[in-house]
């Protein structure tokens, strides 16, 4: 009977309105050229399935897994999978010559730790190569039918939780991540099945009873595949209580907002931006840096489905946003918004805003929307200099801020670490500014900075450094040998950001009763921000046409 019922639920599920459920202007026009009959390395598909592709087909799951990963026994369970024969049917039908059949668990279980580097960590050429370098949780995961991709994978407190969304379409040439719509979905809800299993990893006994009643929860939550609610907690795991989702629900509702809030109005949001950057200090290497920004969203509203109006604003000399990607609960969004890109190098679009997003905010905090942005310059530049003297490394380092950024820090600090080398038996240094302190394993320095940089904005740090001999317990690293090394700064700016973006409180508006009590603020955030040793080799991103003469 519960079953009928969750098959009820999918069939009488519909599409969601606005652009969350559609694609950008420009990948819905690459998305239609590629599935011309023409396109190389397409099949023409059956009537059946290319009316529903027009239409636009629901997202769907080809199968999940919770995988508990036990690095002392030297490998992992899997708690919980779920597999979804329909989709696995209609993955065949879509994918034709390059279709992979998804192996039993324990194979899946082996493959997938090997890929993950937690059972084998020894360089292996197809998997570690620097061509390569993932930046995503999107896997291609090596089975003896071939390579199963993509594969959804993040490691949260000891589990590993995996999906594998349907791709509808051919996957050699493998096509963007970006037309894929069931990876959005697929990660919302093992972000929900995170939620549910996390506050019960301190006990083992609890652990496995909310595991035992995923399977009863997915049946409300991803019937026959269908991901519909990525909220477990507000379901049901009774077997015998579960009913359409839509039965008690106010049409209007959309699937996100699970529940409806009683009070007063309520909006926090909060832009964090975090720099990412490569210093190098040399003429024929050029320093790369790069801004990513999100926007968090918490609304406390009234009503089935409240509409919110939020809009992000630049400063005059602001840098424009670009690679703009959106909340499905979005419901319009002006196309020069989606235009700007930064992977396009004869893309010279440049929309300044203002950012204007309607939607209809889920029950729970979320994101609204991420960013990338080119800024002029980093808001620390770097010279970091380290030479070898007979038995001691003879070191120079000097920070300057930015006069355009603000100088009021929550922490600022700079990490120089040592690698392939003994301890610290004898440190001799000379600092302008802040302090120094050396880890308790005496192969790190830390240089504490503090909350704020002089009024110059310049400061240095020289010194000697001597190593006693070197021993297992000492720190490794494949890349920084030699004198090849770095020093990485840590830092966070409160109220903040490097693009100038901000939310004005008065431009938020909502659709509904009662004066709503706005909360807004930003903040600036290092992410590996790296400044190599000028004096020898260092992995290069870009190099230019100049040499050194």
């Amino acid at each position: 009977m519960g079953l009928r019922r969750a098959a009820a639920a999918v069939r009488s599920s519909r599409p969601l309105p606005g652009p969350g459920r559609g694609r950008p202007p420009r990948c819905a026009a690459l998305l239609r050229s590629a599935a011309a009959p023409g396109a190389a390395g397409r099949r023409l598909l059956p009537p059946s399935l290319a009316r529903r592709r027009r239409r636009g087909s629901a997202m769907a799951l080809r199968a999940l897994w919770l995988v508990k990963h036990d690095p002392a026994a030297g490998g992992g369970a899997v708690l919980f999978s779920r597999r979804y024969p329909t989709v696995e049917t209609r993955a065949k039908t879509f994918n034709g010559s390059t279709h992979v059949t998804v192996p039993d668990d324990s194979a899946f279980l082996k493959a997938l730790l090997f890929e993950l580097r937690l059972t084998d960590q020894n360089f292996v050429e197809y998997r570690d190569t620097c061509t390569r370098i993932n930046k995503s949780s999107v896997y291609a995961v090596r089975t003896d039918g071939g390579d199963l991709w993509p594969v959804l994978a993040f490691q949260k407190s000891g589990l590993i939780y995996v999906c594998l969304p349907l791709v509808e379409q051919a996957l050699k040439p493998r096509p963007p991540l970006l037309s894929i719509s069931g990876i959005s979905q697929g990660l919302d809800l093992l972000s929900g099945i995170l939620d549910f299993v996390s506050p019960s990893r301190k006990n083992e006994a609890e652990l496995n009873a909310k595991v035992g009643q995923l399977r009863n929860l997915l049946l409300q939550a991803c019937p026959l595949g269908t991901p519909l609610q990525t909220n477990l907690r507000s379901l049901n795991s009774s077997f015998d209580d579960i009913q359409d989702i839509s039965t008690n629900r106010d049409p209007r509702q959309p699937a996100w907002r699970t529940n409806t809030y009683k009070g007063k109005p309520h909006v926090s949001v909060c832009i964090t931006e975090k720099v990412k950057c490569m210093q190098y200090d040399k003429r024929d290497v050029v320093d790369m840096w790069q801004v990513y920004g999100t926007v968090a969203c918490k609304c406390d509203i009234e009503g089935a489905a409240p509409n919110v109006t939020l809009s992000l604003n630049l400063p005059t000399n602001g840098s424009p946003l670009q690679d703009i990607l959106a909340h499905p609960c979005v419901t319009s969004l002006d196309s020069a918004m989606l235009m700007s890109s930064s992977v396009d190098a004869l893309d010279d679009s440049a929309f300044s805003g203002p950012y204007k997003f309607p939607f209809i905010p889920p029950s729970d905090s979320f994101n609204l929307c991420s960013y990338t942005s080119q800024v002029p310059v980093p808001p620390i530049l770097g010279r970091y200099q380290l030479n070898e003297e007979g038995s001691q490394l003879k070191l120079s380092i000097n920070l300057k801020l930015h006069e355009s950024i603000k100088n009021a820090f929550e922490y600022c600090e700079a990490r120089i670490p040592f690698f392939n080398r003994g301890p610290i038996t004898h440190l001799e240094y000379k600092v302008s500014y802040g302090q120094l302190d050396l880890s308790r394993e005496k192969s790190l320095v830390v240089w504490v900075i503090g909350p704020r940089f002089p009024k110059s904005l310049e400061i240095s740090l020289t010194g000697t450094v001597t190593f006693g001999a070197i021993g297992e317990e000492h720190p490794t690293d494949l890349i920084c040998t030699g004198n090849t090394a770095y020093v990485k700064l840590y830092f966070r700016i409160p109220d903040f950001t490097l693009t100038g973006c901000y939310v004005d409180q008065h431009s938020v508006q909502l659709f509904s009763p009662g004066k709503p009590k706005i909360n807004a603020s930003r903040e600036l955030i290092s992410s590996d921000y790296y400044i190599w040793n000028s004096k020898a080799s260092a992995p290069i991103v870009y190099k230019t046409l100049f040499t050194n003469e």
